[in-house]
């Protein structure tokens, strides 16, 4: 055997030098690199001078008119989602389309309301409301509470000279979701600003999409008494879906016949058009608004059959026309809404930065993780000041917006100004809305994520790990809570990897005839061994975890266990110095010398050490142990395939005796051929 010799790299590691060297490029400045801050921190400045007007303008003002069409009716049906009322989910989508325009570096995604964040703003603003003594009931402007008291700037007094300058329900739900909202945004810049971006690797597809489909059936829930017209409380925290239903099914007397008929005309209408929508998109330039259509049609329907007085059916009310004056989130309730508001930083900016990637490899261009960071969180904390609640990138607009010829950020910023022209002129003509229109909607809206129950076979058929991670998101997402089920979904994927690695494949190797080639011989056939020999592979790192799976499953690979093998020695030999001393016969005698010289089938056991990534001081600790238990029974244990960072932990280790270095081997051959 002719060792090979690799001289290792020199490895300067000063931290010093390193922290001195980090300094200097953090710290200088010059013209150049100020220049390069601003253009990288406001990706505007950089696309917005190149823009090509005859090439892409016709394309951005026809996605951007489109997005808002379907935008229009969702802002609002959204705002129910959340406790709000109609006009600031207008508000929401308008700042958040702005905004992202200045910031973003994503040329398709549309940034606006999303459905799973509403939900989970509206729980905790229901939450909220309970806490400071509002029912959730309709405010009654009559009562006064301790949060009562407001700053006269949340109601214009151009508008409102007549009312009372005190905070109502109303008034009290969006303070909560502007400064959940605020704190959600300082989140997503502060994760933007210290690179920690790689949170959202904790969240796979399969986590996200059950995490989804299970507020999905929270959404749905939620909706459900709006359909039937019954005025119950909103159910929030832990098994809100199930107490949510058992209160529908005792009121269901209650149900508004009213309401349940214009709601039924409304699946009736929305759902076959939206398939229709699916079925010819490729042949159709723009998706039927179907949305603005059932809305119009809905509202002119209730205002002149005056569904409200004769029939009671709940509308959305008074919808005001132009802003608010800006007004600072309430920071005393900071501490309450903190923890709350941090599993929707991270959902919001692990679904936007990873459809902005999507989308971005889909046509050729790249996007930068870090700053799609600081746009979504700019997107929540300037809206705050604006009565605004949380936002994120949307998959179904994102979808609509790149199929109707999108080329630029400038698409947003058309569907900002059409939601303006609403917000000034057009708002106010939704009075006679019903409410179960919008959530018939809402509703409609959620058959995407619905319908992954389909994939579920091709999901299991493709990996049965994924499969139960998405059942297990789903379900807790749907029956405990959104927050909770987000959290039992990042730990069950976490031990499902750490289990894998606990109990991996282990099996033994054979040689590929006329090659160096060595495989598993529990996946192929026509292996040959070589005599004496046993070469075994641990598909995993070898650390504290699984320390004894390796030990355990190498005996029973083998066949040979060491400790074993040694008391069924000493045994014997005790059994043959106390046949000795009776003098009992030569039989006996015979039987024990046997066994006791009767060999193990091999010699040398090769470890291809390839897959183990790493070894902690329990994995050293552990192939010390095997190699001097098998030594004892004159078994050699060769390592074979060490990768550069396995080498250099053996060595630390001390693993080796002086000058038994030679024995590290590069190639599972090259072991065989020693052995």
């Amino acid at each position: 055997h002719h060792a090979m010799f690799l001289e290792p790299q020199e490895k300067k590691r000063s931290m010093k030098a390193l922290v001195v060297k980090q300094a200097k490029k953090t710290c200088s400045c010059t013209p150049a690199k100020v220049k390069d801050y601003v253009f990288s921190f406001f990706p505007v400045l950089q696309w917005l001078p190149k823009y090509k007007p005859r090439e892409y303008l016709l394309g951005d003002i026809m996605s951007g008119v489109i997005v808002a069409v379907l935008l229009v009716p969702q802002s609002i049906a959204y705002s129910l989602l959340a406790g709000q009322e109609p006009i600031y989910g207008l508000y929401t989508s308008f700042f958040a389309g702005i905004i992202y325009f200045m910031f973003g570096t994503s040329r398709h995604i549309s940034v606006g309301i999303f459905g799973v964040l509403c939900l989970m703003v509206g729980q905790v603003v229901d939450r909220e409301i309970q806490r400071a003594g509002y029912d959730l009931e309709p405010a009654d402007p009559g009562v006064l509470t301790d949060a009562a008291a407001y700053l006269n700037t949340t109601i214009s007094p151009a508008n409102h000279t007549s009312q009372e300058l005190l905070c109502d329900k109303s008034c009290y739900a969006i303070r909560v979701g502007a400064t959940m909202t605020f704190i959600a945004g300082v989140y997503q810049v502060a994760m933007g600003f210290f690179q920690v971006g790689f949170v959202s690797v904790y969240l796979s597809d399969s986590l996200l999409s059950g995490f989804v489909t299970g507020a999905s059936f929270t959404i749905l829930t939620s909706q459900a008494k709006y359909l039937l017209g019954l005025d119950i409380p909103r159910s929030s925290g832990i098994g809100s879906l199930i107490s949510t239903w058992i209160s529908i099914f005792r009121n269901v007397h209650k149900t508004n016949i009213c309401d349940l008929i214009t709601s039924l005309l409304c699946f009736l209408v929305l759902i076959p058009t939206k398939e229709l929508n699916e079925h010819f998109k490729s042949r159709l330039k723009a998706p039927i608004p179907v949305e603005l259509v059932v809305i119009v049609a809905a509202t002119l329907a209730s205002h002149f059959g005056k569904l409200r007085e004769t029939y009671d059916s709940s509308v959305a009310g008074h919808i005001p026309t132009g802003f608010l004056p800006p007004h600072p989130p309430d920071w005393n309730m900071i501490p309450n809404v903190a923890l709350d508001a941090l599993p929707i930083a991270i959902i919001g900016f692990a679904i936007t930065v990873s459809l902005s990637e999507m989308f971005a490899k889909k046509h050729g261009y790249s996007v930068r993780a870090n700053q799609e960071m600081y746009a979504i969180g700019f997107c929540n904390i300037i809206p705050s000041f604006f009565y605004c609640f949380t936002t994120s990138a949307a998959l179904a607009k994102t979808l609509v917006k790149e199929s109707t010829g999108c080329r630029t950020q400038m698409s947003g910023m058309v569907t900002s100004l059409v939601i303006l022209l609403v917000l000034l002129v057009i708002a106010p003509l939704f009075y006679s809305l019903q409410k179960c229109v919008l959530a018939v909607i809402t509703i409609v809206n959620l058959r995407g994520a619905l319908r992954k129950f389909r994939d579920l076979p091709k999901m299991w058929h493709l990996s049965r790990v994924d499969t139960v991670i998405w059942l297990v998101t789903m379900a807790a997402s749907a029956l405990i809570s959104t927050e909770i089920g987000l959290l039992v979904g990042v730990c069950f994927s976490m031990l499902c990897v750490i289990f894998r690695t606990q109990r991996p494949e282990a099996p033994l190797l054979g040689w590929v005839a006329e090659s160096e080639t060595y495989e598993s011989l529990s996946a192929y056939k026509n292996l040959q061994t070589k005599p004496g020999i046993v070469v075994f592979r641990f598909e995993a790192p070898l650390y504290y975890i699984n320390k004894e799976c390796f030990k355990s499953t190498l005996y029973k690979q083998t066949g040979v266990n060491p400790a074993w093998v040694k008391a069924a020695k000493k045994k014997a030999a005790k059994r043959m110095l106390k046949e000795k001393e009776v003098d009992s016969g030569g039989n006996q005698t015979n039987i024990s010398m046997d066994f006791v010289s009767e060999p193990l089938g091999f010699h040398t056991i090769v470890i291809d050490c390839c897959a183990i990534q790493f070894l902690d001081t329990a994995g050293i600790r552990t192939l010390k142990e095997v190699c001097k238990d098998y030594g004892e029974i004159d078994v050699q244990v060769l390592l074979a395939q060490c990768n550069p960072s396995v080498r250099s932990s053996l060595i630390r280790g001390e693993f080796f005796k002086e000058g038994e270095e030679h024995l590290l081997f590069h190639s599972v051959h090259q072991a065989v051929d020693f052995a």
